[in-house]
């Protein structure tokens, strides 16, 4: 996989923050989940349990004669190509060889590879790893050290396996007149919505209040050449794609799963949002700078950044968050409700993010 060189749009964001193409697709039949599993001589399947995290792709918990596995079915249309599958699943393999906890797929028999094709889709099986998710709010100030170390491993050894590239001259970021217009739009949707409840209040008073925001910071738009070095990044680094041990304390991170979205980004700024999306109040949105405090500066005594990178970083994804409208374009023009229950808290947290810039400026680069 390359970069392209010329001057690129913003990544495609990692922390849920971009919409898929297209809706996900029905479960696959368990004749079809058994006869997948032959390919990779596991022995008869037993047992087929959906796991119901996550927006994209499909995965189920398997059992056969010879233990549990982690079955996992391409349905996203931007992530579902073999050549990007393939190049992901070497990846992950080259990271566990360094010593970081990543379990890479099985290999099958077609093609004496990790990609099983059936009935036009394409599957991965991977070891079960035991394990629970766990909120960044849960998480000991030693232990949002190590996460924050973890990250800055992981973005330095995706380096050694990953192809090299060339730093983009720039991204270009979104124009606030065009996101007025969008959140116009869609407050209209809102207003409009039938039957009409909670979260469209919520949604038109929210975008009154963003529509003021673009207005009051549009002079403040980040230009193309303002964005960290760009890197090799998970692309999707958040809670649900962390597995900690099972112990009373949790222990350390078991896995870090999802590797669909491997891909070359400004490297600070994926720490940035993984860390909005992991010490964030789920109800209100609000950050813990105290635990991104203690997360930031182990990922920077990493070498994986300077305070300089991720005070731009911090600037940036500010800026995406303030002209970002993707759980709302699912809502009201896709018809799409997975993301409903995610909105609250990410306007909420934008709101607060206006009024404490400098504070979490400070949390991230002091």
């Amino acid at each position: 996989m390359t970069f392209s060189q010329t001057l690129s749009c913003s990544p495609a964001r990692p922390d849920l923050s971009a919409p898929p193409i297209g809706t996900l697709s029905p479960p696959v039949p368990r004749a079809a989940l058994a006869e997948v599993l032959d390919r990779y001589r596991v022995g008869e399947l037993l047992t087929a349990e959906p796991v119901a995290e996550g927006l994209l792709n499909r995965g189920y918990r398997v059992t056969t004669g010879t233990g549990a596995y982690f079955l996992k079915c391409y349905v996203d249309a931007a992530t579902a190509s073999r050549p990007k599958i393939v190049a992901h699943h070497r990846a992950m393999a080259g990271l566990q060889a360094l010593g970081l906890p990543v379990a890479p797929p099985l290999t099958c028999a077609e093609r004496a590879g990790t990609v099983a094709g059936y009935g036009g889709r394409l599957f991965a099986l991977f070891p079960w790893v035991d394990g629970r998710h766990r909120h960044g709010t849960d998480l000991s100030p030693p232990q949002c050290d190590a996460l924050g170390a973890l990250l800055g491993r992981l973005h330095g050894a995706l380096d050694d396996v990953c192809a090299p590239f060339e730093q983009p001259p720039g991204y270009r970021t979104a124009d606030p007149v065009d996101s007025a217009d969008l959140a116009r739009d869609l407050r209209r949707h809102a207003r409009d919505h039938r039957p009409y409840g909670d979260l469209d209040a919520l949604v038109e008073r929210r975008l009154t209040e963003r529509l003021e925001l673009l207005a009051e910071h549009a002079h403040r738009r980040p230009a193309p050449q303002t964005a960290p070095p760009t890197g090799w990044t998970h692309g999707d680094f958040h809670g649900l794609n962390l597995l900690y041990g099972d112990g009373p304390d949790g222990g350390p991170v078991a896995a870090v799963l999802d590797w669909d979205k491997l891909g070359p980004q400004p490297r600070a700024e994926e720490a940035v949002r993984a860390a909005t999306l992991l010490f964030n109040d789920r109800t209100t949105g609000t950050l813990d700078l105290v635990r991104v405090r203690h997360y930031s500066q182990s990922y920077r005594a990493t070498g994986a950044a300077t305070a300089e990178h991720l005070a731009a970083a911090v600037h940036r994804v500010w800026w995406e968050r303030l002209n970002d409208f993707w759980m709302l374009q699912w809502r009201y023009q896709r018809a799409d409700h997975r993301a409903d229950p995610l909105y609250p808290a990410s306007a909420g947290q934008l709101t607060w993010w206006c009024q404490e810039y400098e504070q979490v400026l400070d949390a991230f680069a002091n």
